[in-house]
């Protein structure tokens, strides 16, 4: 799990349009990356359309947001849609990226464990380390976080 001023662990994911997104490949941007359980389901519904309604004050270039899910490329796609969604949704389904985030793992949930996505979200700098990290946010949060980051 890695800590603010390190660097980010890198990894490739395909992207809602079957692009493959590295993240190395975003160097000399702010990046924020999301990680959520589900798409289209109400959580992660709120937690995407906040950060959709703050998009604007972050499509400056200077800024990448990314939403992390174990869904498919086509579950991505069509969340996206439905909801008008300006950024880009990535593929997680092996959970390698949530699990080298910290963004995997025990869930309860009815008295019931299991694992699973951990809601989180981080920030990461121009040149790929760690500046802020939270996890098991509230879903409205992840765009607080956003703001936060592209003021740095």
């Amino acid at each position: 799990m890695p800590q603010p001023g390190e660097m980010a662990p890198d990894f490739t994911l395909t992207a809602h349009d079957g692009s493959q997104v590295t993240l190395s490949d975003l160097r000399g941007k702010k990046v924020i990356l999301y990680f959520y359980p589900k798409a289209d389901t109400p959580g992660c519904t709120r937690q995407a359309c906040a950060v959709r309604d703050i998009y604007s004050q972050v499509d400056t270039g200077d800024a990448v947001v990314l939403g992390i899910s174990p869904d498919t490329p086509e579950a991505l796609v069509r969340f996206r849609n439905k909801y008008d969604l300006p950024f880009t949704l990535l593929s997680d389904p092996d959970h390698q990226v949530a699990e080298a985030y910290g963004a995997w793992g025990e869930k309860k949930r009815n008295g019931e464990r299991y694992e699973g996505m951990i809601r989180s979200h981080f920030a990461i700098d121009e040149q790929g380390r760690l500046m802020e990290q939270e996890r098991q946010v509230k879903p409205e949060t992840t765009a607080d976080l956003v703001l936060r980051t592209i003021k740095l």
